[in-house]
């Protein structure tokens, strides 16, 4: 009922889906359709349209666009997509290409505009040629041969007209004046059909996922952490196998990575498990074998790898992965080791740890406190662990069961331990190992 209740809230939030994806064929012109606000939504949408386009051999992109501008981050990022690209790119101007959408038109191969439409207003950001410069820089002067083109003083916008005027037999800046996406790939010489490549909904909501990266891996590192620690509270492992999920999920809608990597990550995790339930005194093989698959899956899904570039990654496409795991290690390792130091000593941690595992039988915990006295339980005490202690868990002494806490050390039953500190109710053993 609760995850009904939800799932209802959340579903009215989350954008139409739009179409389902497209199918491409060899040879295939793809249009992409550039409208509205450049944002980093649009990003994760021509960055999926790009790499579908090359993975089924598609022979040229259009870009269908009409736009005032917006973000010129999201416009830098689009224009270096475009230049992963090993196919023809076209930018069919429709309307308004105005501000980030100019730098991304200007970052195509080719331009063509509509009959009554604009390119230009630019702020600062790349430079490609003067023409493109004074689309950014109002004291940028435009001039061919002995042509003074565009004087300086204001920021540089072209019509159709203007743009595709030809100056010493070359055009200013587009190729042509097309009516439609059919006129355009009939002037270009396009030959194979025409399919449209839609955004979907998910797509913004994959960007944001993504930009959360860091966050997400370090709430399911802690996550795992503390559902190890506190066995039989399930909250922990919820919360972790929700950042997780949303991790694979965000980074899969973006076009980052496929299922492979999440097979990948599963098979490290079982191997991790087997190492902990079944080879916790007798070898470590599984336990690294598995953290090593766990970190590479991770890594693998985080890298931007568009079709036809090399298998192992460079240095700039690992950059910004390799950021984000060292953010959600090294806080990882911080708030970890934070809580082993003090989440033992609060009541909200006694309150949860270890209660399927209790055995039968007497125990001090609720015992009046003439019994804890008479038992003078001291420093330096021998007892032996009848329960799992990770940390938390019940330690015999003489004839009596203790709920105890180490702190944070992983001690497995029968295994003799030593007290520690006594503060109350509460015992503090350690290995006698």
């Amino acid at each position: 009922m609760r995850i009904t209740a939800v799932w209802a809230a959340i579903l009215p939030l989350i954008p139409a889906t739009g179409h389902a994806r497209e199918v491409i064929h060899k040879g295939d012109v793809v249009v992409v359709p550039l409208h509205g606000e450049v944002a980093p939504s649009l990003l994760a949408f021509l960055r999926r349209a790009v790499k579908t386009a090359e993975s089924d051999e598609a022979s040229a992109i259009i870009f269908e666009m009409n736009t005032w501008g917006g973000r010129l981050d999201a416009a830098a990022d689009i224009v270096n997509a475009l230049n992963q690209t090993k196919i023809p790119t076209y930018t069919f101007i429709n309307t308004n290409a105005g501000s980030a959408g100019a730098l991304i038109a200007i970052a195509t191969q080719h331009i063509y505009m509509a009959p009554v439409s604009a390119i230009g207003a630019g702020a600062p950001i790349l430079s490609t040629g003067d023409v493109a410069e004074a689309f950014m820089n109002k004291d940028k002067e435009v001039e061919i041969g002995d042509r003074v083109v565009h004087p300086k003083g204001a920021i540089l916008t072209l019509n159709a007209q203007e743009a595709t005027e030809r100056i010493n037999d070359k055009p200013l800046l587009a190729e042509g004046i097309v009516d439609s996406i059919a006129d355009l790939t009939k002037k270009a010489g396009l030959k194979g059909n025409i399919a449209t490549v839609e955004p979907t909904g998910f797509e913004q909501i994959a960007f944001r996922i993504t930009a959360l990266a860091p966050l997400l891996l370090l709430g399911g590192i802690l996550g795992a952490y503390l559902e190890f620690k506190i066995p039989g509270v399930t909250w922990p492992g919820i919360i972790s196998a929700i950042c997780f999920a949303l991790f694979f999920l965000g980074h899969y809608l973006a076009g980052l990575a496929g299922w492979e990597v999440v097979a990948l990550f599963v098979l490290g995790m079982v191997l991790v498990l087997i190492e902990i339930l079944f080879f916790a005194h007798s070898t470590i093989v599984f336990g690294v074998v598995g953290v090593f698959l766990i970190l590479a899956s991770l890594l693998w899904t985080m890298i931007d790898r568009y079709p036809g570039q090399n298998f192992f990654p460079t240095g700039k496409m690992l950059a910004m992965p390799l950021l984000n795991m060292f953010i959600a290690i090294v806080g990882s390792f911080i708030i970890i080791a934070l809580l082993a130091r003090y989440l033992p000593r609060t009541s909200f941690y006694r309150r949860f740890a270890l209660i399927d595992s209790n055995p039968p039988g007497p125990s001090l915990a609720g015992a009046p406190r003439q019994f804890a006295t008479a038992l003078a339980l001291a420093p330096g005490m021998q007892g032996i662990a009848v329960t799992v202690l990770r940390p938390s868990g019940k330690a015999r002494f003489a004839d009596h069961v203790v709920d105890v806490v180490t702190e944070g050390e992983f001690i497995a039953p029968q295994t003799p331990v030593t007290v520690i500190q006594t503060d109350g109710m509460r015992v503090v053993v350690k290995s006698a190992e």
